[in-house]
């Protein structure tokens, strides 16, 4: 079978590998799509701080389960799954907890460990999660994103009634908007510098969309929501703008997510934070009942996945999608990779 490896930054080579075989406890799945994520593009920059090279990416995937290895139950040959691409050690004190997203030795496939990104994948069935038949597979690869907006939005408790503020609309944060609003939001406003994301947010149904380069977002901020302001602000962008914006308008008293990573470290306000008493939190990726939720939440309409699809790559065209995403920065939401011909 071919697999992708990416050898250093910005070269990606592809070699035959033999199909594995699943032992006891594993599932071999045949991959048919694989998303790439903004962590994928730092990989391909060389400035992930937590990749070495060479390494085979993809943790955005959906696929049909190929074979069962001994002992496997709950699945069948040709059923439509996705796979939860975190490693844990199952011992440290998040772990024991119910918080394994946290794992104190956490990896994560196509980062510290192998990806997805070959014909054919192996895994541990506890990583396995069904998808819906009636679901595209194209919609399956992008439940791994979708339930880090899941995650990040319950971060802040139940939004029901709320009004819920989003910087930035990326995949990311166009998602938690678009989950804030599925889970009974009263309003959700969204803001970004570029009006081609903006308008990608109108199509999924968001409502209020701020560009922040052509408008005070002090002043459309109060517009909106009225003097009493928002319930929680997300920061899905991650930059000292965004984040002071934050801390400087929000009420006292509510909460802000940070949702996005840091490329650097934060200068921002804290005296402020402090003096208002907000409540800074944030959110670190997904756990089982996340996946289940996003799916539960995409094959019902409440998100709408398939709009976001920027493009499609075969997948011996991978460097070429990376070529893409580096040329069309300000357009591009979600490039899938076809893996099967």
């Amino acid at each position: 079978m071919l697999q992708q490896v990416m050898t250093a930054p910005g070269e990606i080579a592809f070699r035959e590998v033999p199909v594995p075989e699943p032992g006891a406890g594993e599932v071999l799945i045949k991959i048919m799509n694989i998303g790439v994520c903004g962590s994928d593009i730092h990989v391909y920059h060389g400035t992930h701080p937590f990749t070495s090279y060479p390494v085979t990416q993809g943790h955005e995937v959906s696929g049909l389960v190929e074979r069962l290895g001994e002992g496997v139950t709950g699945l069948v040959p040709g059923q439509k799954v996705t796979i939860q691409p975190q490693v844990v050690c199952g011992e440290c004190w998040p772990c024991r907890h119910g918080k394994y997203n946290l794992c104190e030795k956490l990896k994560v496939m196509g980062f510290q460990t192998t990806g997805t990104a070959s014909e054919f994948f192996c895994v541990d069935a506890r990583k396995v999660t069904p998808l819906p038949d009636d679901m595209s597979l194209e919609e399956g690869a992008m439940i791994e994103p979708l339930a880090v907006a899941v995650h990040a939005v319950r971060r802040a408790g139940d939004v029901e009634g709320k009004d819920i503020c989003v910087l930035g609309a990326g995949p990311i944060g166009n998602l938690v908007a678009q989950v804030a609003m599925g889970m009974g939001a009263r309003r959700v406003m969204i803001t970004d510098v570029s009006d081609i994301r903006l308008a990608k947010a109108r199509e999924v149904g968001i409502d209020a969309c701020v560009n922040t380069r052509d408008r005070d977002f002090a002043q459309a901020f109060v517009e909106y929501f009225g003097p009493d302001k928002a319930d929680v602000i997300y920061d899905c962008a991650g930059n000292d703008i965004t984040m002071d914006q934050a801390i400087q308008n929000a009420r006292k008293g509510s909460t802000i997510i940070l949702v996005a990573v840091f490329g650097k470290r934060a200068n921002v306000d804290l005296a402020v934070l402090n003096d208002h008493e907000l409540d800074l939190n944030t959110t670190m990726m997904y756990r089982n009942e996340d996946y289940v939720k996003a799916i539960e939440m995409a094959n019902e309409g409440k998100v709408r996945l398939k709009p976001l699809i920027s493009r499609r790559f075969p997948f011996v065209q991978y460097l070429d999608a990376y070529h893409y995403i580096d040329a069309n920065r300000e357009s591009t939401m979600k490039v899938l990779i076809d893996v099967q011909k």
